[in-house]
């Protein structure tokens, strides 16, 4: 993460401007910003950087207009103006389904489907068009089911699997290593074990189950986030072998060691 020295830094070049040109807009020498944002110079040849003080970072927030967030690493939007642009986080889901007693149906998004849910999410006529069916043990909140596609999560979830997630109302809320169903502007769609670094970073970091090194951990900022849904719930097509296969198996594991300290045992006494 980048330093209040070096988000200054950030903010002057972002103006086109040096720093003493810089220093006269906010009303202080040039050796103030010099000293913050190239450091003074120590009696070793080092170079030790001033920490701004409240009344320069006051002045700098007013004179650029800029999101205090951003200098104190809250947030990666350097101006105010910017920040209204950014789509806010819906504490309920906006369109939901519900059958003919009034109860909350589950939506279901097929893959073939996904591409028309990231315009159509918002659009009541759209979720119309989708399947919808009651499931009486999942109430208590509003809940999508969705078809896996791909393999990033194999090892827990495999394509065609289908998940059901719960519409999290508060990112806040958002537990490390849960697994959840992300819809995002850039991403679209996907299955994630999730890291919340929303109050530290206004991130989620993003990790697969599958370890074979094709599928990288990435971070998905706050702005980017349309809809995320805990999964509590799947349905696989991939059916679990036979117990008794597993039981046959231990029975052989321990044959071959009962086996293996018989043939020791005799090697000792011969």
């Amino acid at each position: 993460m980048d330093t209040i020295n070096e988000k200054i830094s950030a903010i002057i070049n972002h103006f086109h401007l040096n720093n003493y040109a810089f220093s006269k807009r906010i009303g202080v020498t040039g050796t103030t910003i010099d000293s913050i944002v190239n450091g003074r110079v120590q009696s070793d040849g080092s170079r030790k950087k001033t920490k701004p003080g409240y009344d320069v970072l006051l002045a700098i927030i007013d004179e650029f207009d800029i999101n205090p967030d951003y200098l104190f690493g809250k947030s990666s939007i350097m101006l105010k103006e910017d920040t209204s642009n950014i789509q806010t986080y819906s504490g309920v889901p906006q369109v939901i389904s519900v059958n003919d007693d009034n109860e909350e149906n589950v939506v279901y998004v097929p893959i073939k489907a996904r591409a028309g849910y990231l315009d159509g999410y918002g659009d009541t006529e759209y979720i119309e068009t989708l399947p919808s069916f009651h499931m009486p043990h999942l109430n208590n909140g509003t809940f999508r089911c969705f078809e896996v596609q791909g393999n990033s999560m194999v090892r827990t979830f495999f394509d065609g699997d289908l998940v059901f997630g719960k519409y999290v109302e508060n990112l806040n809320d958002v537990k490390d290593g849960r697994v959840y169903v992300i819809v995002s502007k850039n991403d679209g769609i996907v299955l994630k074990r999730v890291i919340n670094r929303i109050e530290e970073r206004s991130k989620l970091i993003l990790k697969s189950d599958n370890k074979d090194g094709n599928y990288p951990t990435y971070t998905i900022g706050v702005e980017d986030i349309m809809e995320i849904w805990y999964v509590t719930m799947f349905a696989s097509k991939q059916m679990p072998e036979p117990v008794d296969i597993y039981d046959r198996l231990h029975e052989l594991e321990s044959q071959l060691l009962e086996l293996r300290e018989s043939v020791n045992t005799n090697t000792l006494k011969n």
